[in-house]
């Protein structure tokens, strides 16, 4: 989904935050976080908390509703799994913060292309901690430090309410992503954190992250050690 934010995203409105809950999820398989934020989503009332997911995810290239097989080059051991978000192809593995933000966009008074900015704007802020500057590309939903790509989004909205989400790449093998055309650009380059002096470290860019991701949605995080239903029925 192509969205133009301004240069930079309106701050957001002045409103006490309202309650979301944080899940981190640490290392799992891709298919059964899936599946389960599609169980959240539908089963969500108007009164449901919203959630924040975070989550390193095991090996895996995942495949957007439109995204085209040829985009995918030489998966090799690697598997391929199709899912019902929106983009290209993009790769996840151990390095990577993922985060799926579960949030009911009435309800914080925004809509998808905000949301799209909002997010961005939080892993750009996240970025500027550690003086590097990024950008978006216009057209080119994620986040981009000159030129390279160093963080992708895919995103699916259902009756106002949002799953899938961002993938940061903070320190971890770049090698995968030259199996593919990286969210179905050939040639393009993809970049993270360390390579760019920042921090190796997860625990370091997650709090970083979460709070500027708290302040773009209005959000008080309530951390619960709790983990979602990854049981494998979808």
């Amino acid at each position: 989904m192509a969205v133009s934010c301004p240069a930079e995203a309106a701050a957001p409105e002045a409103r006490p935050p309202r309650p979301a809950v944080v899940r981190d999820l640490g290392r799992q398989a891709y298919e059964p976080v899936w599946h389960a934020m599609q169980r959240f989503t539908d089963q969500r009332d108007d009164d449901t908390l919203d959630e924040l997911w975070v989550v390193e995810h095991d090996p895996v290239f995942t495949l957007g509703q439109a995204g085209k097989v040829e985009h995918v080059l030489a998966p090799g051991e690697i598997p391929v799994v199709h899912v019902d978000r929106g983009g290209q192809v993009t790769y996840h593995g151990p390095g990577q913060i993922v985060i799926y933000p579960l949030l009911r966009l009435p309800r914080l008074g925004i809509g998808v292309r905000d949301y799209v900015c909002r997010i961005e704007q939080a892993i750009i802020d996240t970025l500027a901690e550690w003086n590097i500057g990024a950008e978006r590309l216009d057209g080119a939903p994620g986040v981009y430090v000159g030129g390279a790509k160093i963080a992708a989004l895919g995103i699916r909205v259902r009756r106002g309410c949002t799953f899938h989400g961002l993938a940061f790449n903070v320190a971890m093998d770049l090698d995968p992503f030259h199996r593919i055309n990286p969210c179905g650009y050939e040639g393009l380059q993809v970049t993270t954190v360390l390579d760019l002096g920042g921090p190796s470290g997860m625990d370091a860019v997650k709090p970083v992250l979460l709070d500027h991701l708290a302040r773009q949605f209005g959000l008080l995080l309530q951390p619960v050690p709790e983990l979602p239903d990854l049981s494998a029925a979808a």
